[in-house]
């Protein structure tokens, strides 16, 4: 029988290959650098984009995987290197993204004698990833990767780490690659819900005065969105979005009336309470979502439709669960379900949306004072026509993008959802843009969370990343000085940022860049940004103290939303 002979850093590439993988964002280091040494024999079949810090590769990883549906790959050098990666790890399981996260360890016969940059990763990431799987063999690598591989992406995605001993990466292996034949021992069932249970579901539906569908990430996960469409349609259903699941449906589409949760749409938060029927797609009720559970959705049965069973029941009871990939459930339920007109419904979701308009949006936009972050945010959405990526940070910025933006496409949005991790922005437009070449890429950022990862306009300037970054520059960590304004006597303990000049700043890494610090200036610096070729930084200063309203406080329900500081 004909071998293959090859090392095992030439044999982990190969399996990368086999698994489509044409992107690797890293960073090297000297345990690593077999591995890179081989990399640099196959510059031609993968682009390998330098990070300026680890942490930049994980969450570059994560804007490519979750607008192109493909594994984001990122690697990085044992110990610091390593564990760098950490808080993009545990962001990726928050948002259930499937990245492969690849790192060097020291040799296996050297492990647990604290040699130089031993870090033990895999008890580090055991509780953040999906699986974690330290390789001391060159032999175990094609079924290694293999297996991580296909964990990261079936049932409900997430990160795999695999950690590669240096030995491991310089002995020689006989490379053989069939996918099938390596995960034949770990393929995870699928499940879909039992006829039956489709049609309780459809009944109740089909009978619901006052339905509501709350669509999450799930959905985008599952490639839904134009299945989501056509349920809604078809049924003549009210769709809302959390904040993850923004641009699963188009904005414009009549029945999409606006995002739940803490700083969500009027229209949404309040038909929740008075929902007959709520039909969950892809959502975990996270407390973003719910306010204070006691008092939510009191009205309503829950058929929750969700891929993952640990999310059924823990944090808010299903009458009917629906187990199963939400694109095929409600394929199912579509065959079900009929047309009903529920005139009343459409017109309370009508009429609350126009209140918002009066009450929060107007005033806003059309206020000529101070520039506010929803004018900017909403002037390129009217500039791009809807088609632009919008990807966040966290903080006031990424609630004013969610408010203030309108998507046309899916996968339209990026942001961090369930660890709220600052820094997230800058890197993760990375990944976007590479994965999206031919797509608008717009980073809104605060300057809170820019500073902690702004090196990444290095890589910017580099790889020559074609991305629009608009700082909304308010001197203040935001959202923490809102909390302080509200609830904690405007005492702004450590909020306040004493910024450099940004406009060096982005000098310095050779981005053109603009500045808006009136309204009258907005729609021609915009303008500008959009229309110039290759990165542009455009800084805005807003307002200090603006606050991003409606809210729902801490601890209260969705009952209990506020439009305005209560102490004023």
């Amino acid at each position: 029988m004909e071998q293959n002979m090859v090392r095992g850093t030439k044999a982990l590439l190969l399996s990368l290959m086999e698994e489509g993988v044409d992107t690797i964002f890293g960073y090297p280091g000297g345990t690593i650098m077999p591995l890179y040494d081989e990399l640099y024999n196959y510059t031609d079949k993968i682009n390998h984009i330098l990070v300026r810090h680890e942490q930049g590769a994980v969450h570059a990883a994560e804007g490519y995987a979750r607008t192109t549906g493909k594994v984001g790959v990122c690697m990085a050098t044992a110990g610091p290197g390593a564990t760098n990666f950490v808080t993009g790890i545990a962001d990726a399981m928050m948002d259930s993204t499937p990245i492969i996260c690849i790192t060097a360890q020291v040799n296996a016969d050297k492990l647990g004698t604290n040699f130089f940059q031993e870090a033990d990763m895999i008890s580090i990431t055991l509780p953040i990833t999906k699986w974690s799987y330290q390789i001391t063999k060159a032999s175990e690598i094609p079924e290694v990767m293999a297996k991580a591989f296909y964990i990261a992406q079936n049932g409900k995605p997430g990160p795999v780490v695999i950690s590669i001993a240096k030995n491991a990466q310089v002995e020689m292996i006989d490379f053989k690659y069939d996918k099938k034949e390596l995960v034949k021992d770990i393929e995870i069932r699928r499940t879909l819900a039992e006829n039956c249970e489709i049609e309780q579901a459809a009944k109740l539906i089909n009978e619901a005065k006052r339905p509501l569908v709350i669509a999450g990430h799930g959905v985008a996960i599952a490639n839904a969105e134009e299945r989501l469409r056509e349920f809604c349609e078809k049924g003549n259903l009210p769709v809302a979005a959390t904040l993850m699941g923004v641009s699963v449906m188009n904005s414009f589409h009549p029945n999409y009336i606006g995002a739940v949760g803490m700083h969500g749409n009027i229209a949404p938060n309040r038909m929740t309470q008075e929902a007959d029927v709520i039909v969950a797609v892809g959502m975990r009720f996270s407390d973003r979502v719910t306010g204070e559970t006691r008092g939510y959705a009191p009205k309503a049965k829950v058929i929750h439709i969700e891929i993952d069973q640990s999310e059924i029941n823990k944090n808010i009871k299903a009458h009917l669960p629906l187990r199963g990939d939400a694109a095929e459930i409600l394929e199912s339920l579509m065959e079900k379900i009929e047309y009903v007109e529920r005139k009343e419904w459409f017109d309370l979701a009508n009429e609350l949306i126009l209140e918002e308009d009066k009450r929060i949006f107007n005033p806003k936009l059309n206020s000529t004072e101070e520039v506010l972050m929803g004018q900017v945010v909403a002037k390129i959405t009217d500039l791009t026509g809807g088609n632009a990526i919008i990807v966040t940070d966290v903080g006031q910025n990424q609630m004013f993008s969610a408010r203030y933006s309108k998507f046309v496409q899916h996968k339209s949005f990026v942001t961090s959802g369930g660890l709220g991790t600052m820094g997230f922005g800058l890197p993760a437009a990375v990944g976007t843009k590479v994965g999206n070449p031919d797509r608008q890429v717009i980073a809104i950022l605060g300057d809170g969370g820019f500073q902690m990862n702004m090196q990444e306009l290095g890589t910017i300037m580099q790889s020559g990343i074609d991305i629009k970054i608009v700082l909304l520059n308010n001197s203040f960590l935001g959202m923490v000085r809102q909390w302080q304004e509200l609830f904690f006597n405007k005492r702004y303990a450590f909020t306040h940022l004493d910024n450099p000049d940004f406009q060096k700043v982005a000098q310095a890494y050779n981005i053109p860049s603009g500045k808006i610090s009136r309204t009258s200036d907005i729609e021609a610096e915009v303008k500008k940004m959009l229309e110039s070729e290759g990165a542009y930084f455009l800084e805005v200063e807003v307002k200090e103290e603006e606050n991003v309203f409606p809210m729902i406080p801490a601890g209260a329900t969705l009952d209990e939303m506020i439009y305005e500081n209560p102490n004023k």
